[in-house]
């Protein structure tokens, strides 16, 4: 049976990692309420001046965003690309699907993120040289150190910078 979900049915969490460059808010029920074997769903909120999850591609699992409202910049191995409401994107596996939002505007950007569910799942952060083995327990390695999720992400403007994006 179609499940109908309202967005007024979602509550909003608001994430604030250690690395205050990395702040959003994502949806707490709506994968719940869907409730699917086969894909993990979420709206994420990106505020103005700041970035989605760090630059990462999967190994074992496929991502596609929606725009929602706003513009967001996305960071591809290709380059970089402003997107808007109605945008579509699909990230594949591997290191050419490798991707970053960043919120070059001064609104808010909100967009459904979909993703394979896989049992398993590696990530690899290139800009931090980490691996992220991602099953029931989430375990963050980089040359055979555990670290925490956002090691090695609190410079991540000045990749952008380098590109030649200014931010302030």
């Amino acid at each position: 049976m179609p499940k109908v979900i309202k967005r007024n049915q979602l509550e909003m969490k608001h994430i604030e990692p250690s690395v205050k460059d990395f702040t959003w808010d994502k949806s707490e029920k709506l994968n719940r309420l869907v409730g699917s074997d086969d894909y993990v769903f979420d709206i994420k909120n990106i505020g103005p001046g700041h970035f989605s999850y760090p630059y990462h591609y999967h190994y074992n699992c496929e991502e596609i965003f929606v725009i929602l409202s706003g513009s967001i910049t996305l960071r591809t191995p290709e380059g970089f690309t402003e997107l808007s409401e109605g945008d579509v994107i699909f990230f594949e596996k591997g290191p050419s699907g490798a991707h970053q939002l960043y919120n070059h505007t001064h609104k808010l950007c909100s967009y459904l993120d979909i993703k394979s569910n896989k049992d398993l799942d590696i990530c690899e952060y290139p800009d931090s040289k980490k691996i992220n083995i991602i099953n029931e327990n989430v375990d963050i390695s980089l040359k055979g150190e555990n670290v925490g999720y956002f090691y090695g992400e609190d410079h991540v403007r000045d990749f952008w910078k380098q590109e030649g994006y200014i931010f302030e």
